[in-house]
């Protein structure tokens, strides 16, 4: 029997303005009423539970390829034209498809690759961290959680770092796309979402002519470069693995940063106990993922007939999995809420689960790692807040900081 939740009975809307700021109390309700629900405005239903998630990540039933039912989405307001079958990547792939894509790509994008860049990483957020230190200020945002991510991937794909600010701006214009409900999105901003993908390809079009031409030791070179039973990547597979690399690589890392370090300032005890302890870098960044996850949700498509803890979901209905409920799961993990930097146990799925496990996870872990052993060093008494009210991008889904004010 379908348990039916009508957001806009309580005057709240799902995925709307009024979770952005704090979308936890509402996950709690969800799960409280149902942790599989289905919210008429959305057309979908939407997953609460650790472990209908979990499982759902994994489950060949659900199918990644979402975008006909985008289209459609976008249909009623006459914008489907805007997107085409060009903008398809592999988080909209099913296997074979996905899995001959994911092979290509994980030989450029190797573990290798990813821990000799450790010193270089290092190297950057001291150079940040320097032009700040005079100041006895900063934005976690603006000069440290924006600049590192994007620099390093950059470099990673090859590109020009003093071109950071471009893709930067590139990079929040399309990942508004990615922020909840799509049919949501005033045409304006769907239409510079469009418009800022195809510059951008545009831009990593010019460079990977270049790279045919004079091969480098960078990402897009491989990219161009790797084979697999005789197959490489088409020119628009190509293409989207660099744009999906590049916003992935950047708004995830970006988020982690900048929602854990809150964390960290909200809770200074905590802070103490890292800052005293180097041993508990890593286990805090695992909790700063669970605690407030830089991603919030992921969203399938049911290919059958198929039941989700006793609720049936019929062929052909959306599903919205909510990783950030499933990380605040009491199911799951005890006493959610609280911020623990020592959580044992800690098997959150902020990096999804499956097939469509975060490729770029060893990275952003790194660079989360690197940022909190240099915080300790460059400021051993630790950092403070600077506002009570630290302001919230308007993107529910690639959940994330305007600003993060603090003081040393």
């Amino acid at each position: 029997m379908a348990t039916e939740v009508r957001m806009a009975d309580s005057g709240l809307k799902l995925f709307g303005p009024e979770m952005v700021q704090d979308p936890y109390p509402v996950y709690h309700r969800l799960r409280a009423a149902h942790p599989v629900c289905w919210v008429p405005h959305l057309e979908a239903w939407v997953v609460s539970s650790y472990e209908a998630i979990s499982a759902g990540l994994r489950n060949p039933q659900l199918s990644s390829d979402r975008f006909g039912r985008i289209q459609q989405r976008l249909a009623g307001k006459g914008l489907d034209r805007l997107i085409d079958e060009r903008v398809i990547s592999m988080i909209h792939k099913d296997p074979p498809d996905h899995t001959r894509l994911r092979g290509l790509v994980n030989k450029a994008f190797t573990p290798r690759v990813v821990e000799a860049m450790e010193s270089h990483i290092q190297s950057i957020v001291a150079s940040l961290l320097d032009a700040a230190t005079p100041r006895g200020r900063m934005d976690v945002m603006e000069d440290l959680a924006f600049p590192l991510p994007i620099t390093v991937i950059a470099e990673m794909l090859g590109v020009p770092t003093e071109d950071r600010e471009r893709f930067k701006n590139w990079s929040d214009e399309i990942s508004i796309i990615l922020g909840g409900d799509v049919a949501a999105l005033p045409e304006p901003l769907l239409r510079r979402a469009v418009e800022a993908r195809q510059e951008l390809v545009d831009y990593f079009r010019a460079v990977v002519a270049q790279r045919r031409e004079k091969p480098g030791q960078d990402l897009l070179t491989a990219l161009a470069q790797a084979e697999e039973d005789g197959g490489r990547l088409s020119e628009d597979e190509l293409y989207n693995t660099a744009v999906l690399t590049l916003i992935a690589g950047n708004e995830t890392t970006t988020n982690l940063i900048g929602n854990g370090l809150l964390a960290l300032l909200r809770h200074p005890d905590q802070m103490r106990r890292v800052w005293g302890d180097a041993s508990l870098v890593p286990s805090a960044v695992e909790e700063m993922l669970r605690y407030d996850s830089p991603v919030q949700m992921t969203s399938r498509l049911a290919k059958v007939d198929l039941e989700m803890l006793g609720t049936r979901i019929s062929q052909g209905q959306w599903v919205y999995l909510l990783l950030g409920a499933a990380n605040r799961d009491p199911a799951q993990f005890s006493d959610p809420d609280r911020f623990d930097v020592a959580r044992a146990e800690n098997r959150h799925i902020a990096f999804g689960a499956g097939p469509h496990f975060c490729m770029g996870a060893p990275l952003a872990r790194l660079e989360a790692q690197v940022v909190l052993h240099t915080l300790r060093r460059s400021f051993p008494a630790g950092l403070r807040l600077g506002t009570e009210s630290p302001e919230y991008r308007n993107n529910f889904n690639l959940r994330g900081l305007k600003s993060l004010p603090v003081v040393f």
